[in-house]
């Protein structure tokens, strides 16, 4: 454990022993790699954390960047930091070695850009949204606009952005009105103002890539009439050089709850001439083009809240490890001495929630990383659209139950340090404020709820959701032959049973037509099919920390035996409350639907 950002065993047993990262080393692309290799980089990346990103976490949260004559002035560290990580490889740790990356496994990238959330998550977002929009263009644009914008970008020259929201329109994409006027060159000019748009201007790299959504003139209305632009913040010469400036101007910073070290902008595109922007794939198809960028920085808000919860739960262990208080119940004498925290009963209790909520967490982020690799890299078609179509299914999931559950520990990690935690000496209250974005960017829990059982439950006639099921299925089957596990494996399978129920009856009042009332409970469904899958997660766990409890074992006894509690914690406490939900929703219950404006 290092910095208090992850518990190393805990991240080797997900990696290695849960998820078997090891076997995607026998896909092509990772054939260079072995155990050690991929260690390596999981050590550096830890190291980068601890010395250069998580010293200045609370100087850019109380010093956050300003803006003054135009341009964004903000702590030097950051831009020390991130010139690291672009020395290091890091920046691009997923990309292909002639791009400068480490040609990583999905998930072990993951967990490298993971560690940087956990130590300094408004530091990391100039990158982590820089390499999601240079992947944009890697998957969408042509390779000429691949050469010119996302090969700097991934070298860490260039930066990125993604900018969806405008100040009229919120959430709602369909009613965005920038417009992209074409020109005889066959570029556009852009007009519009774009608002929350996360690194939008800073002073920290030599050039920003912003990607835009935009209408073209006669474009259909609502999301089919949505196109997708590159807008340089300084146009960029054939040879790759910088040439003036783009009509892109800052108008102005957003100061926010946390997350603060990020710049959140309004942008204003078009306030002279136009500003110069280039078509990304398809005319009126931008959205979904957008949504490979959006669904890769889904996953990364998930994992984001994931560290930031995990984080939070190693600073309570230690504090309630280290602070001494109080006497244990029964103890009669007050001249004895006082006793850590910890062997109070109900921060065990508050700890134990913590441990279950961020571990199951993490490994729910990973399950859709090896995902990611199987989608693209497994043997046959077939299993290639199966992996697409599961992770197509749990990225709601994903973003969603670790942006509700891990922003709930660091709520318990404050509890733990009791008046000290609301207070800044100690830096549970700030992993709080900056977790608290997550649950709002990148589509809210409403957002993904609506998706998940509007939409996503449905995909291929249900294909995806059955597979999911019986893979769970299978899990339960497997724990039943393990005698401490087996009443563990009947819970889920009462919350499984009770999640068909909920699907089957949602599914007939859709088809009914009456999506408002099937809808009306969807962020409930969300969470009830999150603490499913998360529970299916800790079986799973709890099964291989079994297996270790027997011999063979890579980690102490006592960590698997933490593994084996923290699923029964997780069976007896959390999963009921997939049935009540389940229920709720099951009956197409109208209560919020029903409620009208003056009755509030």
């Amino acid at each position: 454990m290092q910095q208090k950002i992850i518990n190393t065993q805990d991240l080797a047993f997900q990696l290695f022993e849960l998820h078997d990262v090891e076997q995607t080393l026998g896909y092509e692309r990772y054939a260079e790699h072995n155990r050690e290799t991929l260690q390596a980089a999981l050590d550096l990346s830890l190291k980068v954390a601890a010395e250069e990103f998580a010293p200045h976490a609370r100087l850019v949260d109380e010093e956050e960047p300003t803006f003054e004559n135009g341009r964004v002035n903000m702590r030097p560290e950051v831009k020390k930091a991130l010139d690291v990580l672009r020395d290091t490889g890091l920046m691009a740790a997923g990309q292909d070695y002639e791009r400068g990356g480490m040609q990583l496994p999905a998930a072990v990238a993951q967990m490298c850009v993971g560690m940087l959330k956990g130590a300094n998550v408004g530091t990391q977002g100039y990158a982590g949204l820089t390499i999601a929009a240079a992947n944009l263009i890697m998957t969408q644009g042509i390779e000429h606009q691949q050469k010119k914008y996302a090969e700097p970008m991934m070298a860490g020259r260039f930066f990125g952005t993604m900018c969806l929201t405008e100040p009229h329109s919120g959430s709602s994409l369909g009613d965005l009105c920038t417009r992209a006027e074409p020109q005889d060159d066959g570029s556009y000019r852009l007009f519009g103002n774009k608002i929350f748009i996360s690194a939008g201007d800073h002073e920290l790299s030599d050039n920003i890539i912003h990607m835009v959504l935009a209408r073209l003139p006669d474009a259909p209305a609502g999301v089919k009439g949505i196109s997708l632009f590159i807008v340089p913040k300084i146009l960029v010469n054939d040879d790759g050089s910088l040439g003036e400036r783009n009509d892109v101007a800052l108008a102005g910073l957003i100061h926010k709850m946390g997350y603060r070290g990020t710049t959140s902008t309004m942008l204003n595109f078009g306030e002279k001439d136009g500003a110069v922007g280039y078509l990304v794939g398809e005319p009126n198809n931008g959205l979904a083009a957008m949504f490979h960028m959006m669904n890769e920085a889904r996953i990364g808000v998930g994992l984001g809240a994931v560290m930031l919860g995990y984080t939070g739960y190693l600073h309570a262990l230690d504090y309630a490890r280290d602070r001494k208080q109080g006497r244990p119940v029964g103890e009669k004498d007050p001249n004895s001495p006082q006793v850590p925290l910890i062997r109070h009963t109900d921060i065990r209790r508050m700890l134990l929630i913590q441990k279950a909520y961020v571990e199951g967490g993490l490994a729910l982020c990973l399950q859709g990383a090896m995902l990611v690799d199987e989608k693209k890299h497994a043997e046959t078609e077939d299993q290639r659209q199966l992996a697409a179509g599961l992770l197509d299914l749990l990225t709601p999931v994903i973003k969603s139950w670790p942006s509700q559950f891990c922003l709930e520990a660091n709520s318990l990690a404050i509890q733990v340090h009791g008046g000290y935690g609301y207070t800044r000496e100690y830096p549970v209250e700030q992993f709080y404020r900056d977790n608290r974005l997550n649950p709002i960017h990148e589509g809210t829990h409403g957002i993904q709820g609506i998706d998940l059982l509007g939409r996503k439950i449905s995909m291929a006639g249900g294909r995806f959701y059955q597979e999911l099921m019986d893979r769970i299925e299978t899990t339960i089957g497997e724990a039943r032959d393990i005698e401490r596990l087996a009443p563990c494996a009947d819970r889920l399978g009462r919350a499984v049973k009770s999640m068909a129920a909920a699907t089957d009856a949602i599914n007939a009042e859709k088809a009914s037509g009456n999506l408002e009332k099937a809808l009306a409970n969807a962020s409930l469904y969300l969470e009830a099919f999150g603490h499913t899958v998360v529970g299916w997660l800790w079986l799973r766990q709890a099964i291989k920390a079994m297996a270790g409890l027997q011999g063979n074992s890579e980690q102490p006894a006592e960590f698997y035996e933490g593994k084996v509690k923290a699923c029964e914690y997780f069976a007896r406490y959390e999963l009921p409350k997939v049935v009540s939900l389940a229920e709720l929703v099951g009956a197409v219950d109208t209560t919020v639907l029903g409620m009208q404006d003056g009755e509030f």
